[in-house]
């Protein structure tokens, strides 16, 4: 199963002509997830063809303002085109206290315009299915209760039909069986087990997203081996001490990171205004070469 990520909005705190408000959709398994929600959301969802269809998870890594705002503009969307599906949405206690106030303040205490349910996060696993798990660690920015996430995927092995068709396996519903380690008989009285016809186990994929952070302490052992990061580089190293300031990465600290934990691919976001894609990928893949920055509508697949 893969996972598929389209980046809405990947510019730092002030947009620009090309580059919206943080967000980005991932899709795995008939799930569609939004990863923050900047101002101008919906119209990103609309232009990527993604739409607003069956969205039915949050997951904010803070709460300042270029994260949260697209909320209220996308729920009452949401109420005019009469959804009824329920939309959960996922942050640490205090972004969802922020979320209750935007709420309340404009649909009144306790009220939403669709079906909302707010679920605190705490550091570990929060959303697990056969095919795809989400777990969250805390992630350090500023005075906020900031979480990075983790998207992962099982091992999986594959039936070898070089061998389903020499034992006469017929298709339909008794491979699927086989598939999932289960021995069947056939009509003929034989006994297939799936050990003889499963091909070797393939490893899972892994994607760990990160927002806003100030350090990369703290994040080796939650991004190792991640087959794709999605981390900030809001600043060149050049201006590192006003990185510090502002409670963010440098372009070289983010390549750093993947450098020196197996990472295979880096994609920077958050981009800021005050300098070009060239100086920050340059910055980016001198440490690390398999580096890219995120534009709006990109798609890619893990």
């Amino acid at each position: 199963m893969n996972l598929r990520l389209t980046f809405l909005g990947t510019s730092a705190s002030v947009p620009s002509a090309d580059r919206n408000h943080p967000s980005l959709l991932v899709e795995a398994d008939g799930h569609r997830i939004l990863v923050d929600c900047g101002e101008g959301t919906q119209r990103q969802l609309l232009r990527s063809g993604a739409g607003f269809r069956r969205i039915d998870r949050l997951l904010l890594t803070h709460a300042h303002f270029d994260h949260v705002l697209g909320i209220p503009g996308l729920f009452s969307t949401l109420r005019l085109r009469q959804s009824e599906d329920l939309l959960t949405v996922h942050g640490g206690p205090e972004t969802l206290k922020v979320v209750g106030h935007m709420l309340a303040g404009l649909w009144g205490e306790g009220r939403a315009p669709i079906q909302v349910e707010l679920a605190p996060l705490a550091p570990g696993r929060f959303f697990d299915t056969d095919q795809f798990t989400i777990d969250c660690f805390q992630v350090q920015h500023r005075d906020t209760d900031s979480y990075g996430f983790t998207f992962e995927t099982p091992a999986h092995r594959h039936l070898r039909s070089d061998r389903l068709t020499a034992l006469g396996v017929p298709g339909g519903p008794i491979r699927r069986d086989l598939a999932e380690g289960r021995s069947i008989t056939l009509p003929d009285g034989r006994r297939i087990a799936s050990e003889g016809v499963l091909g070797l186990p393939e490893p899972g994929k892994k994607l760990v997203i990160v927002g806003d952070t100030e350090t990369t302490e703290g994040l080796a052992d939650h991004v190792r081996g991640a087959d794709l990061l999605v981390i900030e580089a809001t600043f060149l190293h050049r201006d590192a001490a006003m990185a510090r300031d502002y409670g963010h990465l440098t372009a070289a600290e983010a390549a750093s990171l993947a450098a020196t934990n197996d990472v295979k691919e880096l994609v920077l976001t958050h981009i800021s205004g005050r300098y070009s894609d060239e100086e920050i990928l340059a910055e980016a893949v001198h440490t690390f070469p398999d580096s890219r920055i995120a534009t709006d509508f990109i798609s890619l697949v893990v």
